[in-house]
């Protein structure tokens, strides 16, 4: 059997964290036993860490907090993807942890797991406000002009990955760097590597406050643009 790593960041979800776990959780037993569900809650200040941590002591042992990154949504993820890659995960799927996604549908990216190296889900239908799906659409289009690449959604925090394809590419970031997914999904279509784009459901989110709100998007956004011409002579 795939050793299965499900990662998520998590800052000051302790509306959400407990039934993520428990909705999540049971999807680490279509890896082997060494599969873990690692969430990285570091920087948080409310009870997050320790409801974590409360669970893994009671009926969770594949649960993991690493604490031990920097407290932004993007370099968290970087953060996880490795980890997943140095404890000898075989794949890695990232979503977030404010229950947002669907543990339902992951079954489907996982049965084609074989058949490609990366599975991004794609957001038709949004639950996050016309806002949040306004940016995307700028991204997209952004990418577009810049490295000639055409994606439907490029930030969907629904994604599989083959880790020996992935390590070939999270090298890449500096560890605070803020967007790793939306280069990642640049890097595996314009490098032609073998993946796969599925349709998802997306709620709105199910409780707490969303750290990154559209102040935070458009500075975010800003050095994006820089990022993404470094990114475009190295390529």
């Amino acid at each position: 059997m795939n050793t299965l790593y499900v990662v998520m960041p998590a800052y000051n979800e302790e509306a959400n964290i407990e039934a993520v776990i428990r909705q999540w959780y049971p999807v680490l037993s279509m890896g082997s036993e060494d599969s873990r569900l690692v969430i990285a809650d570091s920087g948080s200040s409310d009870r997050t860490h320790e409801i974590i941590e409360g669970l893994k002591e009671n009926g969770y042992p594949q649960l993991t907090a690493y604490s031990d990154t920097l407290k932004q949504h993007g370099p968290k993820v970087i953060a996880l993807y490795k980890y997943a890659i140095d404890n000898g995960a075989d794949f890695v799927f990232q979503t977030d942890s404010d229950g947002q996604t669907n543990p339902d549908e992951f079954c489907q990216f996982w049965e084609m797991r074989n058949a490609y190296d990366a599975i991004f889900g794609v957001r038709t239908v949004r639950g996050d406000g016309k806002s949040r799906k306004f940016v995307e659409n700028v991204v997209c289009f952004l990418l577009r002009c810049y490295f000639g690449v055409k994606v439907k959604d490029a930030n969907a925090p629904f994604r599989l990955f083959n880790t020996a394809v992935l390590n070939k590419y999270v090298g890449r970031f500096d560890e605070d760097y803020n967007l790793p997914n939306i280069m990642l999904t640049t890097f595996y279509t314009y490098y032609h590597e073998n993946c796969s784009f599925r349709e998802i459901t997306f709620k709105p989110r199910q409780g707490g406050v969303n750290s990154i709100n559209i102040r935070k998007i458009v500075k975010i956004g800003w050095k994006a643009l820089g990022d993404f011409r470094r990114f475009k002579k190295s390529m």
